[in-house]
Parts: C-alpha cells; sequence; structure tokens
C-alpha cells in the first residue's frame, strides 16, 4: 500500500516540478506519510501553477492605479438632522425584522503583538479588560436588546485558531450570546511557496508550509461550511461585516444600514478621512464610474499625495474593514467567483529543508497568495460608500505597545477618548485624572447614557460602566454638581 501509495503521488507531483515534498517519506511512519498524502491531494496545484505564471516577478501592480480619483460618499451623520433619523428609522426597522446578520473575521493571530494566542483573546478594555472578542459581542448584544431581535453572529477563524478560538468562547458562554446565535467557520489555506524556486514549502517532514488564504477566503468559506445556507434559512438578507482588531467597530449601526438600504446597495463600504497621505489603510477609490479599494503598498507616495482643488487629499477615503453586503450579492459571487484574484506577497517564512533541518530566515524567502473581501467592490451593484468620524469608529490594535501606531495603547486612548466625550455631552462630571469606560450594554450612546446617570454626576476615579452597574454602589462617585 505504501508504495502504491509513494508512486501515485510521485506522479502527480512530478508533473508540477514539486517531487521535493516526499523528500522525507522513507523515515516518516504510515499515520505521518497518511498526514502527508492528505495533504498533497487537496493541493489544487494547477492553480498554484496559474499564480505562479501570472507574475514575471514579486512585485506591484499599478496599472489599476491610473485615473483613479475620490469616491463619492455619503458625508458624516449629523446627529439630529432629517437624514440622520430617517436613516436610523430604516436601519433600525430591519434590524429589529430579523433581517441581520454579522460576519466577523478572526483568523489572525497576536504575533505582532507579542501575544501568543488568537488576537480575538487579547485584553484591550482599559479598565475591564474585557477581550477583543467580549468587546465585539458586548457591542451585538446592545444591539440585540435595543432592537429586541437576534443578530446572528458569525465568526471565522483560521487553522491556527479555530480550536482555541472555540474553546475560549465555550469557557466564556460565548459572553451572553445566546450558544444558538454563534457560528464559527474556518477559512481556507493556500500553500507557501519557495520565492526562488516555486517549489512548496514544508513546514515539517509531514506537513506542507501553509498559509490562510486572507479574509477574501470568507467567501468560499462562508458557502462550503453552510453558514451561508443558515443566513438564508433564518431570512437573513443583510451581512455586516468588520474585523476583530477594531474595538470601536460600530457593530450593525443602524445609520450605516440605513444608508445601505436606502441605496439598494449589494456592497456597502465605512471609510475615515485618512490622515496623511502615506497611511497603512487601503485607499476606496473611483475608476471610470466603479468603486475599487487600492492596497496602501500598490499606491506610489507620489500618487497617494495628489491633492484636490481645495488642497485636501485627493484619494482622501481609508478603507477600515467594515461592509454591509446583501445576502444575494454573496451568492451570486459564490456562483461566479468573479473578482477574487488571489493576491501575491513576499514574506519570511520558516521552514523545513530538505535535510529535515528547519530554517528560519532572516529576509523574505516566500510566496504567499490570498485573497482581499475589498476586490468584490467593483462588481456589486449601487455599491456606496459611507465616511465615518475617525474617533468614534477606528482604533486598530496590529501592533505591540512601543510602535508609533497602531497600538493596544493608542486603541485604549481612543475609546477612552471617546466614552469622555459622551460623559461631556450628557454633563456628567470626570476628576481630572479619572478615566471611564463604558460598555455598550450599560449604554450605547449620548442618549441612552443620559437615562442611566444624571447629569451633575461627578465620578472621582476609574470606573467600568458593566451591564449591572448601579449608581447606588458606585465607590467612585463624588457629590453631584449643580448644573
Amino acid at each position: 500500500m505504501t508504495n502504491t501509495l509513494f508512486t501515485e503521488l510521485q506522479g502527480l507531483l512530478a508533473k508540477y516540478g514539486q517531487e521535493h515534498l516526499l523528500a522525507h517519506w522513507d523515515s516518516l511512519p504510515p499515520a505521518r506519510q497518511d498526514q502527508l498524502a492528505t495533504q498533497i491531494r487537496s493541493v489544487d496545484f494547477a492553480l498554484l501553477a496559474t499564480l505562479l505564471n501570472a507574475y514575471d516577478a514579486p512585485g506591484k501592480n499599478t496599472s489599476s492605479v491610473t485615473g483613479a480619483g475620490a469616491p463619492p460618499a455619503e458625508p458624516i451623520e449629523l446627529d439630529g438632522t432629517t437624514r440622520s433619523q430617517q436613516m436610523r428609522v430604516l436601519g433600525g426597522q430591519t434590524l429589529a425584522s430579523g433581517k441581520v446578520g454579522m460576519i466577523l473575521v478572526a483568523g489572525g493571530q497576536g504575533t505582532r503583538l507579542g501575544f501568543g494566542h488568537a488576537k480575538g483573546l487579547f485584553p484591550i478594555g482599559p479598565i475591564s479588560n474585557r477581550p477583543l472578542f467580549q468587546v465585539v459581542i458586548d457591542h451585538l448584544i446592545a444591539m440585540r436588546n435595543r432592537h429586541q431581535a437576534a443578530i446572528p453572529l458569525f465568526v471565522m477563524t483560521s487553522p491556527a485558531t479555530h480550536e482555541e478560538t472555540a474553546d475560549f468562547l465555550a469557557a466564556h458562554d460565548c459572553f451572553g450570546l445566546p450558544e444558538e446565535d454563534l457560528f464559527l467557520f474556518c477559512q481556507g489555506t493556500m500553500p507557501v511557496l519557495d520565492a526562488a524556486t516555486g517549489q512548496i514549502l514544508l513546514e515539517q517532514p509531514d506537513q506542507l508550509c501553509l498559509s490562510p488564504d486572507g479574509h477574501g477566503g470568507i467567501l468560499d468559506a462562508f458557502a462550503r461550511t453552510g453558514c451561508l445556507a443558515e443566513a438564508a434559512q433564518r431570512g437573513i438578507e443583510h451581512l455586516f461585516y468588520a474585523q476583530i482588531d477594531n474595538p470601536l467597530v460600530q457593530v450593525c449601526d443602524p445609520w450605516l444600514i440605513g444608508c445601505h438600504l436606502q441605496a439598494n446597495s449589494e456592497m456597502t463600504t465605512q471609510v475615515i478621512r485618512k490622515q496623511e497621505a502615506l497611511e497603512r489603510v487601503g485607499n476606496v477609490v473611483s475608476i471610470d464610474g466603479h468603486l475599487q479599494i487600492i492596497e496602501y503598498s500598490d499606491l506610489s507616495a507620489d500618487t497617494a499625495r495628489q491633492v484636490a482643488p481645495d488642497g485636501e487629499l485627493k484619494l482622501w477615503a481609508g478603507n477600515i474593514g467594515v461592509h454591509v453586503f446583501q445576502r444575494h450579492f454573496l451568492e451570486r459571487m459564490v456562483t461566479s467567483n468573479a473578482g477574487m484574484q488571489f493576491h501575491r506577497a513576499l514574506k519570511q517564512t520558516a521552514y523545513c529543508d530538505s535535510h529535515g533541518r528547519h530554517v528560519t530566515p532572516t529576509e523574505p524567502n516566500s510566496i504567499k497568495f490570498e485573497k482581499f473581501i475589498f476586490d468584490l467592490l467593483p462588481a456589486a451593484q449601487n455599491a456606496i460608500v459611507v465616511e465615518s468620524s475617525r474617533d468614534a469608529s477606528f482604533a486598530p490594535v496590529k501592533n505591540a505597545n512601543g510602535e508609533p501606531n497602531d497600538t493596544p495603547a493608542s486603541a485604549q486612548r481612543k475609546m477612552l477618548d471617546l466614552y469622555a466625550d459622551w460623559l461631556a455631552a450628557a454633563k456628567i462630571q470626570m476628576a481630572e485624572n479619572a478615566r471611564i469606560e463604558i460598555n455598550p450594554r450599560f449604554a450605547l450612546d449620548v442618549q441612552e447614557l443620559k437615562s442611566r446617570i444624571p447629569a451633575g454626576h461627578c465620578f472621582s476615579g476609574d470606573v467600568y460602566l458593566g451591564p449591572d452597574w448601579s449608581i447606588d454602589a458606585s465607590p467612585h462617585q463624588g457629590p453631584a454638581i449643580p448644573l
């Protein structure tokens, strides 16, 4: 059987110059041979060859940048205006009807944070120490409570994080989200290639080096695992999409959903105004009347620095990984698979060499292929862009403390600043050095905060306003201040 299996695999690999994957075959016990055989059989070698030949050399394709201009965009919401009220009513009615679900991309690990676990487990609450998963789920539960409707949560993991994520959420009872409304599904992978030879790298003698296929892999995984069918069976018509590393994400925001609905948009993208030309966010642009997103790494510095007649950046709209999709659009794209091309990146990847030794390179040595969800944008009918306030919607957690930006400390500062603004708007006082963290299950917005705490109340120290916080039991409060 072993010789037959070896002959079969050798014949398959020889067609594509990948015979080296069997270099350690004779030293492997039967169970590990079977494991390697299973991985090899799962590889689409023809696709890999096509992807490799599609590029003369690793690099950037900047041809699509030609003619890029600023996208037409719905401006930042102005509270109290007729339009704000209309869109919020429209979005709220759809939430209350049970026609909205949420997709949360959480396949990343906390490596860049110096955190050896799935990123969703990272503690980010400035006072509560709540992990990223709880921050997002608390917000989702608050939206469910306000609109008195189920909003199922579909969490995309990766092979590296799936088991840990499932165990963590189960151990914490899904942070209060009903078990029947939580679905975990795992994204796919792609083999990692040696940049010099195009050969698949081995991670272990019996294991291919595999890498997650990017957040764009959600389309295939969502359908393959039955989650798309589950959404349809539940009557979900729209899916709010976000990523785990933004604790300020405005979960299932009725304003955003209302704008999406009014435009009959198949894909709506939330953006912020870039702080500077070379900010490391995707650039949402319009080319020949079609919306698309160009990665910051694919945009030359000269193009990024172009300014409009008013002196502002021409390409001002930064992608923050927040979208709303029509379910029917995702179903159509699964069938057509149009627009979801693989992107190629040079990365440093440790590997097992032909002698069984583990090698850790000091420079990029490998090619990884991944898909980006935003590549669906040009195919979407009536696609729109909605601008949001950076201070209220974007606090990325990507780099370890000590780095220049996008750190846990900077995200916590933004969270505390937002809550301080709410308290000021509600005429609630804070001592000079006091820090207040507000759980959305206590108050979703300024108006709800006003209904929970009287104007003039004074906090004298750090306080976490959790779901069960009571003004009568607060140890850090001073006398009310006359207004």
